[in-house]
């Protein structure tokens, strides 16, 4: 069946399902349809992924539905060997941010989700609950002898296969045979073209620095950038068709996703409920760089979530929202799309990931970035 390509913030833009707020189109870019990550810790694959289709979409490759689960399961591989090697102590939660899913993407392939759904358990949607506490046990194991044994990978290799099925060797895809590296050398994507970005003042600027997050269990270095220009990559990259891939808080009590809406109040006691009950445009705070700090180091703002931002919008009153497609379906969540206020993408934005080419220029130059 003929899947239909989302045109980003075409849907809820002329009049929000909240009465108070009515959006319209600044600038918006190709989407594929909403996915459900359901039971489990996987939204920096589906975030990612979702962003790659776009870039498909984008360059002209038409639309594909990737596997997520290829990359996941490449992903907890890499981790249990970072895992044992660290005696136990590396982070073998699900989480991931954006890099590695591009890094497993450039190293082990791609396939469609056609050939690998990941999901072998009788179950018609993702969890990953009952996996997770297997794959512990077993790394702890290995851990205690100090070893692993051929058995051990044996182990392993059975425990994804069960939950998630074999890895496809090979596939027909619209009539052609593929191998993962093949189909993803087929796609014309440079993974080397997709930079990670980050804002925090306790590094320097225009420098690659370590983001200190525990889903960054790899310590890769993303480069980073005073937050006017940063929040400037992600309208350059808008503006001009690039997607971005999203890393933030969305524990807070204003991440309201019941209402589509995203803000920083200027009164921080309201509570999620509040909001999603008020019936007026709620007045926010601005959020400057030293408040983006202050907010990191005291733990206000955590690591939770990966999004895809898709577009701009504005409401009545002119104040620029990020229209962002999540990973949550849409059975409970309405379009699957919300609003992020400007003041809560400057202040519970972790990174981004985009094309160098979104990047503008003179920030590319004083960043090194070639």
């Amino acid at each position: 069946m003929k899947r239909i390509i989302i045109i980003a913030s075409a849907l809820v833009l002329s009049v929000s399902a909240f009465a108070q707020y009515t959006f319209t189109t600044v600038a918006q870019t190709q989407a594929t349809p909403v996915k459900n990550q359901a039971n489990t810790g996987t939204c920096w694959c589906f975030a990612t992924t979702s962003f790659i289709e776009a870039e498909l979409l984008r360059t002209g490759k038409g639309e594909f539905d990737l596997s997520e689960m290829f990359t996941v399961r490449h992903n907890y591989d890499l981790r249990l060997e970072d895992n044992y090697l660290r005696q136990g102590k590396g982070n073998l939660w699900p989480g991931s941010i954006a890099h590695m899913a591009i890094k497993v993407m450039d190293r082990y392939g791609i396939v469609p989700e056609e050939a690998y759904h990941g999901i072998n358990y009788g179950f018609d949607h993702h969890d990953h609950g009952e996996l997770s506490k297997y794959l512990g046990s077993i790394a702890g194991v290995s851990v205690e002898l100090k070893k692993r044994s051929p058995e051990y990978y044996k182990l392993m290799d059975a425990l994804f296969d069960i939950y998630l099925g074999p890895l496809p060797q090979k596939f027909t895809y619209n009539g052609k045979e593929y191998t993962p590296m093949s189909f993803k050398e087929s796609l014309g994507l440079n993974m080397d073209d997709y930079i990670e970005i980050t804002s925090f003042t306790h590094h320097p600027f225009y420098q690659r620095v370590p983001l200190e997050i525990p889903d960054n269990w790899n310590h890769e270095t993303l480069y980073n950038l005073p937050l006017d220009e940063f929040m400037a990559v992600i309208d350059n990259a808008l503006s001009n068709g690039y997607p971005v891939a999203w890393d933030g808080d969305c524990s807070e009590e204003s991440y309201v996703f019941a209402k589509e809406l995203c803000i920083i109040p200027e009164n921080q006691q309201l509570s999620r409920k509040e909001i999603l009950e008020c019936d007026t445009i709620i007045k926010e705070m601005p959020v400057s760089q030293e408040l983006r700090q202050q907010w990191f180091e005291d733990f206000t703002t955590t690591d939770d979530h990966l999004e895809h931002i898709t577009g701009i919008v504005k409401d009545q009153n002119g104040t620029k929202y990020y229209r962002t497609k999540n990973s949550w379906g849409t059975e409970r969540n309405g379009t699957g799309y919300h609003n992020m206020s400007e003041s809560f993408v400057r202040a519970k934005t972790i990174s981004i990931l985009v094309h160098k080419d979104a990047i503008p220029k003179d920030i590319r130059k004083k960043s090194g970035i070639k």
